[in-house]
């Protein structure tokens, strides 16, 4: 009998819970401390704590994308530092290739923790920075063909020793960056979030005792791994297998795939990416923390959704990633989008190969996104400074899932409705910019029994000249799935309109520089699920009135015939129709 086995299952949950709290405590400090809107608004960044070994053991705050793949950072500071860690030291990180991150934009604060003089833990955060200098502003730049176009490399370093900031290091992050005050303002708060959470979990420690805290800790991992063994054993042994296009490496079109096999073994679950594309010359290349990172949300989120948040609940799980490919690169390959493609990608792929295996559990598509940045300078205060806008409010439909629509505007599949759509308000506030429209489209949602998300038709007014990064996955082609006989939503599309009335629709990926212009895009709807026909005819009359669904499209599509004041259905001709 080992000792997590004597452990009072009432303080083992309470230690789950009193971890997970800390995790969010410290997503609070960091909302109403940090400078820039991507993090203050939006939420693009995410805690989470690991024990002395690198486990993670609470990742209950933010981005599930940032967070399943902490445990390699955690665990290169370890191999790089093993016997240079003091109370004290605050270390930053960011290169996928030698220290664990997932791609350039996410640094992560990494705090060891203390307690009675041992190192008990570390708290984290991994935040995508506004600008990290680089090819183009706002960290994203498409034009990239090497991980060197992309902005600074950091490999771990100790940024403050023994609570004294390296300034030279400091020094340097600031020279590196084109909005030097909002980073300024956004490590600090990084860094004042995970002292929050080191003090709360070194008073937990404290309680636990030192003899016994390693105990509880290894307890919620054991429970974890017990949790996901017994969803892997639902699903029939054998092998089942999913597929998810790619149709561009940024600069030319691609005919190929992510290719996965998952093998089911009684409680075992083996994901194979053999067979999957190889690495491309654009910056949708995926690093090894960012792939594991994309399978474990895929798994976690197919099955129940009080399943753990910790390493520990896919301990089951191996992974084969042939590296050279685009799920496992090889320097110098650029990987920027990595954590929205080709995560979304490994996503999707990973879900229809579960349905599969697993149809009463199916869920659709979601749409893939179409929003870039736009970056350049606004006057105030009687001088210029540089600004760096994400256009999150285009954000795509969702897929749906038996008993419930698609969400109608949600951020990137990755974020799982972690990422924030900002207010429009603050926005005109804070840039020069002015929103014209932000509504959900008409007949764009995936039809079923249950439709996916709208989608968004999305304006805005750019008054000054700009740099824009064009990254539009989701736009011209259909970019999600149906399931259980729901069918797929329509893409996206964007035209931009001059000051002389001329228009453009811009390539899916590409660097810009433009004059002030007025932006338009409507953003892709989301997989529907199940027989369009089999929709409650009440919702599809609710879909109508709303302005979502056509009376066109209710009477083709949905077989609900509704009168031309759009207030009533006619029963007699519905009947008819759904009959037919």
């Amino acid at each position: 009998m080992n000792a997590q086995e004597n452990l009072d299952p009432i303080v083992l949950a309470l230690v789950q819970n009193r971890l997970d709290h800390i995790s969010r405590q410290m997503g609070w400090v960091m909302t109403r401390t940090a400078r820039s809107p991507i993090f203050s608004q939006s939420h693009d960044f995410s805690c989470f704590i690991a024990d002395p070994d690198g486990t993670l053991v609470s990742q209950a705050d933010g981005i599930p994308i940032h967070t399943g793949g902490g445990g390699f950072a955690v665990r290169s500071l370890l191999r790089d530092f093993a016997d240079d860690i003091d109370d004290g030291d605050v270390f930053i990180l960011n290169d996928p290739y030698t220290a664990g991150g997932n791609h350039l934009p996410d640094w992560v604060i990494a705090r060891p923790v203390f307690a009675a003089g041992n190192l008990v833990a570390f708290a984290c955060n991994r935040a995508h920075q506004a600008d990290i200098g680089g090819g183009a502003a706002g960290t994203y730049n498409s034009e990239a063909r090497e991980i060197f176009h992309e902005g600074i490399r950091l490999p771990v370093m100790k940024l403050i020793a023994r609570g004294e900031t390296r300034q030279d290091i400091w020094r340097l992050l600031m020279i590196n960056t084109r909005t030097a005050e909002a980073l300024d303002g956004d490590l600090r708060a990084m860094i004042g979030s995970t002292k929050i959470g080191a003090d709360r979990i070194t008073a937990l420690v404290e309680e636990l005792g030192m003899s016994q805290y390693r105990d509880y800790f290894e307890g919620i991992l054991e429970h974890a791994d017990r949790s996901f063994r017994r969803c892997v054993t639902s699903i029939p042994d054998g092998d089942y297998h999913g597929e998810e296009a790619i149709d561009n490496d940024c600069f030319e079109p691609l005919a190929d795939s992510i290719r996965v096999r998952l093998g089911v073994e009684g409680d075992a679950l083996d994901v194979d990416f053999t067979g999957t594309a190889p690495q491309v010359q654009g910056f949708k290349n995926s690093s090894v923390a960012n792939t594991w990172s994309a399978v474990y949300m895929a798994l976690a989120s197919y099955f129940e959704p009080d399943l753990p948040r910790n390493e520990g609940t896919f301990r089951t799980v191996t992974i084969t990633a042939p590296e050279g490919t685009i799920i496992n690169a090889k320097p110098p390959a650029a990987m920027t989008m990595n954590t929205v493609f080709v995560a979304h990608e490994i996503v999707h792929a990973i879900w229809k190969a579960l349905n599969q295996a697993l149809p009463e559990r199916s869920c659709a598509g979601w749409s893939k996104s179409i929003h870039g940045t736009t970056s350049g300078h606004v006057s105030g205060r009687g001088e210029e400074s540089p600004f760096v806008m994400y256009h999150w409010n285009a954000a795509p439909g969702g897929g749906a899932v038996e008993g419930r629509d698609g969400f109608n505007q949600i951020g990137h599949l990755i974020a799982l409705g972690g990422l924030v759509l900002p207010n429009v308000e603050t926005y005109e506030q804070l840039y020069p910019v002015r929103f014209h429209r932000q509504e959900f489209r008409t007949d764009a949602a995936g039809p079923g029994a249950y439709r996916g998300g709208t989608g968004c038709d999305f304006e805005v007014e750019i008054n000054v000249p700009a740099e824009y990064a064009f990254r539009g996955e989701g736009l011209y082609n259909t970019s999600c799935f149906g399931a259980a006989g729901g069918r797929a939503g329509e893409p996206g599309d964007m035209n931009l309109t001059f000051a002389g009335g001329d228009t453009e629709q811009p390539k899916k990926y590409a660097v810009r520089h433009l004059d002030p212009l007025t932006l338009r895009a409507a953003s892709p709807g989301g997989g529907g699920w199940g027989d369009p026909k089999q929709r409650d005819p009440a919702k599809v009359l609710r879909d109508v009135r709303d302005g979502v669904v056509s009376r066109e499209a209710a009477a083709a599509i949905y077989g609900v015939v509704i009168d031309a004041d759009g207030k009533n259905i006619d029963d007699d001709a519905t009947a008819a129709r759904r009959s037919g």
